[in-house]
C-alpha cells in the first residue's frame, strides 16, 4: 500500500514546528535580575569621611537594624550622616561619656523612618519622628527649607540648625545625606541656653537717651539750703554781701570824722 501524502510530510511539519518553538524561546526577554538592596555601610565607606560614624554604627549594630528595615519597610529610610569633622567639633569625651544605650539613641536620632527627597522635605510637617526614643517618647527633629532654593536645615533644639550637605545616595527605599554637625537630642544634652538679658542702663545714660529715670531709682541731688550745708554759689554771694556792707560803714565813718574836724 502506498504511503499517505500526509504521513510523507509529517517529518517536515514536525521539524518546522520545533524550529519555530526554538525561535520563540530565543526571542523571549531574559528575566530582570532582582534589585539589589542599598547598603548603608558601603555608601559611607565610598564617601571616605565617615570613619567615626562607621565605628558607631558597628558598635551599636544600628547598621544591621537599618539593613533589616530596608528589607521590610514600605516607607523607606532617610539617614543623616555626620562627617568626621562634625564629630571633631564635639567637646572632648562627649561620646565616651555616653552609655551603650545612649550611643544607640544618638545614632538612631539620625534615622528617619521614611524616605525623603530634598523636594519632599519642603512639604514635610514638623516635627519629624526619628528612630530614637526614650522615657519621654519618640525623639523628633525639625526640618526647614529655604523658599526657592534647595537649602535644608535640621534643628534639634540644642543647635540652631545643621545644614544638609552632599546627597550621598537617594534611591527608594534609602536616602543618605551628609551633615556637617552631629544632631544632638535635647532629651540627652539639654536645650540650648539662651543669652542673658543685657544689664539695665544707668540712670544717667537712660536720661541722655531720653528714657527718663525710673520711679524706684534714687538719683543723687545737691543738698537743699537750710540742711546745714550751703552751696558754693550761695557762699560766694554771702561773702560778696558782707564786703559791700563793710564798705558802706567805712564811708560813713570817714564822713563823720571830717564833720567833727570841720
Amino acid at each position: 500500500m502506498a504511503a499517505s501524502p500526509i504521513l510523507l510530510l509529517f517529518p517536515f511539519l514536525a521539524a518546522a514546528v520545533m524550529a519555530a518553538a526554538d525561535n520563540n524561546v530565543a526571542a523571549a526577554p531574559a528575566p530582570a535580575p532582582p534589585s539589589r538592596q542599598p547598603d548603608l555601610t558601603s555608601i559611607l565607606q565610598k564617601g571616605g569621611q565617615y570613619n567615626t560614624l562607621l565605628r558607631l554604627l558597628n558598635a551599636t549594630r544600628v547598621d544591621e537594624q537599618v539593613s533589616s528595615q530596608l528589607k521590610n519597610s514600605y516607607d523607606g529610610i532617610t539617614f543623616f550622616a555626620p562627617t568626621d569633622a562634625a564629630f571633631a567639633e564635639l567637646k572632648p569625651g562627649t561620646l565616651n561619656a555616653l552609655s551603650d544605650q545612649e550611643q544607640v539613641r544618638l545614632v538612631l536620632y539620625h534615622v528617619l523612618p521614611r524616605y525623603y527627597t530634598l523636594a519632599t522635605f519642603q512639604t514635610a510637617s514638623n516635627p519629624l519622628r526619628t528612630q530614637a526614643s526614650g522615657p519621654g517618647g519618640v525623639y523628633t527633629v525639625n526640618v526647614t527649607t529655604t523658599t526657592g532654593q534647595s537649602l535644608v536645615n535640621v534643628s534639634t533644639g540644642v543647635d540652631d540648625g545643621v545644614p544638609l550637605g552632599t546627597t550621598l545616595f537617594s534611591d527608594f527605599p534609602l536616602a543618605v545625606y551628609s551633615v556637617d554637625g552631629v544632631l544632638m537630642p535635647p532629651q540627652m544634652f539639654g536645650t540650648k541656653a539662651k543669652a542673658p538679658s543685657p544689664a539695665p542702663a544707668k540712670a544717667k545714660e537712660r536720661k541722655k537717651a531720653g528714657g527718663g529715670v525710673p520711679k524706684n531709682e534714687v538719683v543723687a541731688t545737691a543738698p537743699a539750703a537750710g540742711d546745714g550745708a550751703d552751696s558754693s554759689e550761695e557762699s560766694t554771694t554771702n561773702a560778696a554781701a558782707g564786703v559791700g556792707r563793710g564798705a558802706v560803714w567805712a564811708v560813713a565813718l570817714v564822713g563823720l570824722v571830717n564833720l567833727v574836724v570841720a
